[in-house]
């Protein structure tokens, strides 16, 4: 192994060179043919690994970082987020307690720059893996919130002690059901508010109407910054002024519709998150830092503390401000360095050019299918997300022929029982020349 340390900066950084100047070349999507299983070979030494690496697994591995790859949401990864990743396994750093390093105040550090980019200043955050944790993180401290308005605490008591819990969204994300299964709160809480006509973002009327026929009961909304489908908003503003008649918790799933916030064109999308008493943001999104990364805000630590607290005299005193208190992880990754180092290095401007070239990019797509025989698109283009379908072939036929050619790689959906495709532009490195080529793969 000591041999192995002394080659390690030639033998990775020249390989991973190679990787990323071929990134623009390597195709978009690859189908899946595993190699065949094998038992534990004799060890081969760094060289040795990384050569069978090459050979059996790296061309099975997709463009995901690539201009062209269209897939959900998947952001690529900026050179200085790059070198913040290497230097996080490097480093090798627990952020979640005070007592040897400041890599916990870095994360703080990389907080507060992140809540003043989402215009966000009544919250504090906490780094979690992905939306879908971002987003349980919120919604259990919902859930205590409440147990406080009930006089029990769901964290010592359990869910139970709440009885019936409400949840009301208008086009939520499929995350959402899966947090409220992992909370003990269930799927089946979670109800349908009606939207405004051709559209996914939810009718205040309708939430309103809900909200009263809970009788005073307090629930928990779950409010839209930017759907899968469409990227449309709720009112958020309109939703939290609702709380003047209703007791609710609202959520807000900013997961990539957030960094509108960054584009003063389209800031307006998100006016009234700060309102809003927990937020996802994903970074591994339109912050284009590697996987995974994400962060929790919440107005309420001292609740997140109720759910979160550790009980363990090595990890420090229960109540203490060590971050193994405010996530489910007693132990993580320093997943602020690779977003610090972004931020750092291009600041709010490079990541606003990110943002407004992405949407600008997704309505050059829109236009040249709008504008094409037999495709039609399924919403306006109204953010980063191009919704779409063709009038004959299937969009599974039609994705096949994409993600076989290499050149690009988009996923299905179904939007008002309608099956269609959609392109998600969040990517640094994607070019006009790029989009132009995924339309010509399209249109053919």
């Amino acid at each position: 192994m000591n041999e192995d340390l002394a080659r390690l900066p030639g033998l990775l950084s020249g390989y991973a060179a190679g990787l990323l100047d071929g990134l623009d070349g390597r195709p978009a999507a690859v189908q899946p043919v595993p190699p065949p299983a094998r038992p534990l070979p004799p060890a081969a030494g760094l060289e040795g690994a990384l050569a069978d690496f090459a050979e059996r697994w790296e061309p099975g591995f997709s463009g995901g970082a690539g201009p062209r790859y269209l897939g959900f949401v998947t952001g690529g990864t900026t050179p200085a987020s790059i070198a913040g990743d290497w230097l996080t396994t490097v480093l090798d750093q627990n952020p979640t307690s005070l007592l040897d390093s400041t890599a916990p105040d870095l994360e703080q550090e990389t907080l507060g720059w992140l809540a003043e980019l989402l215009a966000l200043p009544s919250h504090t955050g906490m780094f979690v893996s992905g939306a879908t944790m971002s987003t349980t993180a919120g919604l259990a401290i919902a859930r205590e919130w409440l147990g406080e308005r009930a006089g029990v605490s769901p964290a010592e008591d359990g869910t139970a002690a709440l009885g019936e819990i409400t949840v009301l969204s208008g086009a939520p994300h499929s995350s959402v059901a899966k947090a409220l299964s992992m909370l003990g709160i269930g799927r089946r809480r979670l109800q349908a508010v009606p939207t405004l006509p051709g559209r996914e973002a939810v009718d205040p009327d309708a939430l309103d109407e809900a909200l009263t026929a809970l009788g005073g009961r307090p629930a928990i909304v779950v409010a839209n910054a930017g759907t899968v489908n469409t990227v449309d908003f709720d009112d958020l503003r309109a939703i939290a002024a609702l709380r003047d008649r209703h007791p609710f918790w609202l959520h807000a799933d900013a997961a990539f519709g957030g960094f509108a916030a960054l584009s003063p064109s389209h800031a307006g999308l998100v006016a009234g998150l700060d309102e809003a008493d927990s937020v996802c943001v994903d970074l591994h999104k339109w912050l284009n830092v590697p996987y995974d990364s994400a962060v929790q805000f919440t107005r309420r630590r001292d609740l997140q503390t109720q759910v979160f607290k550790n009980s363990a005299a090595y990890l420090g005193a229960p109540g203490a401000a060590d971050p193994v208190h405010l996530t489910p992880e007693n132990s993580r990754r320093l997943r602020a360095l690779p977003a610090w180092f972004t931020l750092r290095a291009y600041g709010r401007e490079g990541h606003r050019a990110i943002v407004e070239r992405n949407i600008a990019q997704a309505h050059r797509l829109g236009g040249i299918l709008a504008a094409s025989p037999g495709w039609r698109l399924l919403a306006p283009v109204r953010l980063n997300v191009v919704c779409f379908a063709h009038d004959s072939r299937s969009p599974e036929a039609v994705m096949n022929d994409v993600a076989a050619s290499g050149e690009a790689f988009v996923t299905p959906t179904v939007l008002w029982g309608t099956p269609g495709i959609r392109a998600a532009f969040s990517n640094w490195r994607t070019t006009d020349e790029d989009v132009d080529r995924v339309a010509r793969t399209l249109v053919q």
